[in-house]
């Protein structure tokens, strides 16, 4: 189902959350030798909204009317909103051994023991707070998600559909 907010969005005033660039989020990973990527389940979905915001996002089908619970994909915010959630939930392990981009955490290391460690720091805070993983973890692949390629610690580029969205 597609709920069209364009009217919504026209109206909304647009948080200024700055996103970063993903050159900047794989200029870190320099030196690392250990990555685990693990992209979040349903992504925005287990953001639940505000109870007094429920009516906002709001629609109606010939079948009746529907109120979401959790946030929405296509709200102006949604995606400036789920950022700013996972920074400030990762904030203390961002750009020392974690990466949070959207849905896609990344955590890399230089040695094998920090990074068994840091995995359950990184799973032990997802649980915390009551996020879930896709059961598709990926352990050094870079063909899909946060990464498109990377050939070497000096060639990494990024997932161009994801570019592309923003």
């Amino acid at each position: 189902m597609y709920v069209d907010y364009q009217a919504f969005n026209s109206v909304t005033v647009k948080d200024k959350f700055p996103i970063l660039v993903v050159k900047e989020l794989l200029d870190e990973l320099s030196g690392s030798m250990f990555f685990f990527k693990l992209d979040l389940h349903l992504g925005y979905h287990q953001i639940q909204v505000k109870f007094e915001d429920i009516y906002k996002a709001a629609f109606r089908t010939y079948e009746g009317h529907y109120e979401f619970i959790v946030m929405p994909f296509g709200l102006t915010n949604t995606p400036s909103t789920f950022q700013s959630l996972m920074n400030d939930i990762f904030k203390p392990y961002l750009k020392k051994f974690l990466l949070v981009f959207f849905d896609d955490i990344l955590v890399y290391n230089s040695s094998l023991q920090e990074h068994i460690e840091h995995l359950r720091v990184t799973l032990e805070m997802l649980r915390h707070h009551g996020l879930l993983a896709k059961m598709s973890v990926q352990i050094c692949h870079f063909r899909s998600g946060l990464l498109e390629a990377c050939d070497s610690a000096d060639r990494v580029k990024a997932d161009s559909l994801k570019l592309q969205t923003m």
